[in-house]
């Protein structure tokens, strides 16, 4: 230890190398802060405010100027505007076009294409309101050219007001999406721009540049807001306010990729040169496209980042392996960990010996012992006689959390606790002090673990679980629970490696990438409602052989709006009607906990045949002997949710099956994911199925708060761009770690204002 020497001054001696080895220089500013093991040395960088020239704050003030002030906007519309949050000219230019038409040129009506979005022109030769088949009222309009006819038609529309307006005789030019009905060629819902009589057409299509004779940008809208207006707004903003737009990522950052600043990418989005190709615009695979998207994901990754690196410099518990507790839980164990499960708590228990927060995301397929990897890691901080707050969305899995912690921590005499907002009186009281005076070692419970009545004694390691349910701002409370405690976050999800960088790019990745030995492969077959006695055969052959049985609805009990057939009815008339010789059990999220408990524990014990069960058993059940799983409704599942049902089973070293039983009413994407089902058991697969058909908003749940807002950006198609960003935003912080030059001033300030709340990043500023 090197000891400081103070001179006749009062100044504080430092040998140069030691001030290499602090990272200083002479003339660096110090600050000295007296900590609980002494003087803590911080250099103190000396932040220069950018320079912000007059014309930079009049643009940053003109973007600032409210949407109703522009010409022919007044109070009416900025209202409707405000329902899309175009507050401001600058809201608008962020407003994008979600798709394009083209509009370059007047298709004759014999050269219409179904499946395209076409102009052309007409005469209308009949309007009337006419009545489909099934009873829909219908007006219909016959337009023609000199080529041919076509039939435009609108549905729930006022017969008499389409009457008066689509006169017999008036011409006009028409837009809208070509569809066919019986071979022919129709148009439904189409715009409409009126022409005078013997007006020549290209001079009217010359006249309103806006909407014609180029590809037109087509906006969100909101009731009462019109195409036409809204395109009228927005090539108004885009004119006199994109000028205004400030360039903050420099070229040589831009330059390696060849993409286009924000404001020349922003212009050419909304008003695209006529060369560009349709589909690529509407695909948003266009250069402009790609650099918005770039600009986009760039922040978030810098943002997250900047939080990862905060969390290395900031000083946090270091932990001593002692074994105390965990080689006594190893012999405990009927089995041996796997070589995945040993390769992750060793990197666990690295951070956890660090100085520095740990922060770290365990990824692991269903069964792959991710919960035993939590209690080691949570049984070196006992070790070290601090707490672990374990954390989990819904209260049956904070339950059977609890239900697996506690019966072996009860043999190591550790003390564990389970808190939920479901607990009431004495039994909350009671669990609340064991938290506060610290006989809880372990506290397990749901969102109410970071209640601000919840106080611990000495927080050191708090683990979430099911990561993607929860937010970065709900991680970032749990941490104040303590002093800087290591933070272990879990997933049974397999995120696909461009969705974990982008959701936990702040966090470091293991994964358990091995199931445990004596696992076979579930063999998984759709089974359609008419081999429904097939199915029960396999139950009662199943059962024959001395194994046991799942069957799984999604509603509890029946409702007369819901033809789905449920729990609570089912179980009864499987055990009446089905199976009378069997003994039947029935679990669904509304029972009680110890009802849960014993009903699960008679299962596990072989006093059920059969368990009819709602989703409640999608985590946490292990009874080897059950080995066939039926789930009803199966097409109502998502593709994650089945594969964590299916996971209940194969758990011993008899063959497994899983039988999803459908009505056969299957959508597209209910029939995609059936099948991806039936065709592996390869979670992280699944879970790039998943999210190929639902998008990664649904793929993560509509809980889901740490999904950040992409205008441009996709998650799906712009793996390869997010991954560009996430390089350029380290090698930036390589070259400037404080964003303390000129561009990296700009930067930062463009990165607080748009992600600063979200990320929690105000340290940094």
């Amino acid at each position: 230890m090197t000891k400081l020497q103070v001179d006749h001054t009062g100044s504080l001696l430092i040998p140069a190398e030691e001030l290499l080895q602090l990272g200083l220089q002479p003339g660096d500013c110090v600050g000295i802060e007296a900590n609980d093991t002494g003087l803590l040395l911080r250099k103190l960088v000396t932040v220069v405010p950018p320079v912000v020239s007059v014309q930079q704050a009049i643009a940053r003030k003109n973007l600032q100027t409210g949407i109703q002030f522009l010409k022919g906007v007044g109070p009416k519309l900025a209202e409707l505007l405000a329902k899309r949050s175009i507050h401001t000219v600058e809201d608008a230019l962020f407003c994008l076009p979600h798709r394009y038409e083209d509009r370059r040129q007047l298709i004759p009506i014999r050269q219409l294409k179904p499946g395209l979005t076409q102009v052309f022109q007409g005469t209308i030769v009949s309007a009337e309101s006419a009545t489909t088949k099934g009873g829909r009222k219908v007006f219909e309009a016959v337009v023609q050219d000199e080529s041919g006819s076509i039939v435009l038609k609108w549905f729930h529309a006022n017969g008499v007001w389409m009457k008066r307006t689509w006169q017999i005789g008036k011409q006009g030019v028409f837009t809208g999406e070509v569809t066919s009905f019986g071979w022919k060629p129709e148009v439904h819902h189409p715009d409409v721009e009126w022409l005078e009589n013997g007006a020549d057409v290209n001079a009217v299509m010359a006249a309103d540049p806006v909407n014609f004779g180029r590809i037109v940008p087509v906006y969100p809208l909101t009731e009462g807001l019109h195409q036409k207006g809204m395109r009228r707004v927005m090539r108004q903003v885009v004119d006199s306010f994109l000028p205004n737009l400030e360039n903050i990522l420099p070229q040589s950052l831009l330059g390696r990729y060849q993409y286009l600043p924000l404001q020349e990418a922003l212009g050419l989005v909304h008003l695209p040169p006529s060369e560009a190709p349709l589909n690529d615009l509407n695909e948003g695979r266009t250069l402009a496209h790609r650099s918005l998207a770039f600009d986009e994901f760039f922040f978030w990754e810098l943002g997250l980042a900047l939080k990862k690196r905060g969390v290395a410099l900031e000083t946090g518990i270091s932990f001593q392996v002692t074994h105390r507790y965990t080689k006594e839980l190893v012999k405990l164990l009927p089995f041996q960990m796997t070589g995945a499960q040993r390769r992750v708590l060793s990197e666990i228990k690295a951070d956890m010996m660090a100085p520095h927060p740990m922060h770290r995301l365990v990824q692991g397929d269903v069964g792959s012992g991710k919960t035993l990897v939590a209690l080691m890691a949570a049984l070196v901080a006992v070790e070290n006689e601090y707490q672990v707050a374990i954390m989990a969305p819904t209260e049956i899995l904070a339950e059977q959390h609890w239900h697996n912690i506690h019966h072996w921590c009860d043999q190591l005499g550790i003390t564990v606790v389970l808190l939920t907002s479901g607990m009431r009186g004495k039994a909350k009281q009671e669990a609340m002090q064991q938290v506060v005076d610290g006989r809880a070692a372990i506290v397990i419970g749901t969102h109410a673990v970071i209640q601000d009545k919840v106080e611990f004694s000495r927080l050191g390691l708090g683990i979430v679980d099911e990561q993607h349910r929860f937010g970065v701002l709900q991680r970032s409370i749990l941490k104040k629970k303590g002093a800087n405690p290591d933070i272990l976050v879990m997933t049974a999800t397999p995120i696909p490696r461009t969705l974990a960088m982008t959701l936990f790019g702040d966090l470091s990745l293991s994964v358990i990438d091995e199931l445990p030995p004596g696992r076979t492969p579930i063999n998984t077959k759709i089974y359609f409602e008419s081999r429904r006695k097939q199915v029960y055969e396999m139950i009662h052959k199943e059962v024959g052989l001395g194994r046991q049985a799942y069957v799984i609805y999604p509603l509890v009990e029946e409702s007369e709006k819901s033809d789905l057939k449920a729990a609570t009815q089912m179980a009864e008339h499987l055990q009446a009607d089905i199976f009378p010789g069997l003994k039947l059990g029935l679990l669904h999220g509304r029972m009680k906990p110890e009802e849960k408990e014993a009903v699960m524990a008679s299962f596990k014990n072989h006093e059920l045949d059969i368990l009819v069960a709602t989703t409640v058993i999608e985590v946490g059940i292990d009874v080897p002997n059950a080995t066939l799983m039926v789930i009803e409704h199966a097409e109502r599942f998502g593709l994650s949710q089945l594969h964590q049902l299916r996971g209940r089973v194969g758990r011993g070293s008899h063959q497994s099956h899983c039988i999803l039983l459908t009505a056969g009413k299957l959508s597209e994407d209910g029939e995609k994911r059936l099948r991806v089902m039936e065709a592996t058991t390869d979670g992280f697969r699944i879970a790039e199925a998943d999210l190929e058909i639902r998008g990664p908003g649904d793929f993560l749940g509509t809980r889901q708060s740490g999904m950040p807002d992409f205008r441009v950006a996709s998650i799906l198609r712009d793996g390869v761009i997010l991954e560009q960003a996430r390089t350029v935003a380290l090698e930036l912080l390589e070259h400037d770690p404080g964003l303390t030059m000129p561009d990296g001033q700009r930067i930062k300030e463009e990165l607080l204002r748009r992600w600063g709340t979200r990320l929690e990043l105000a340290a940094i500023a």
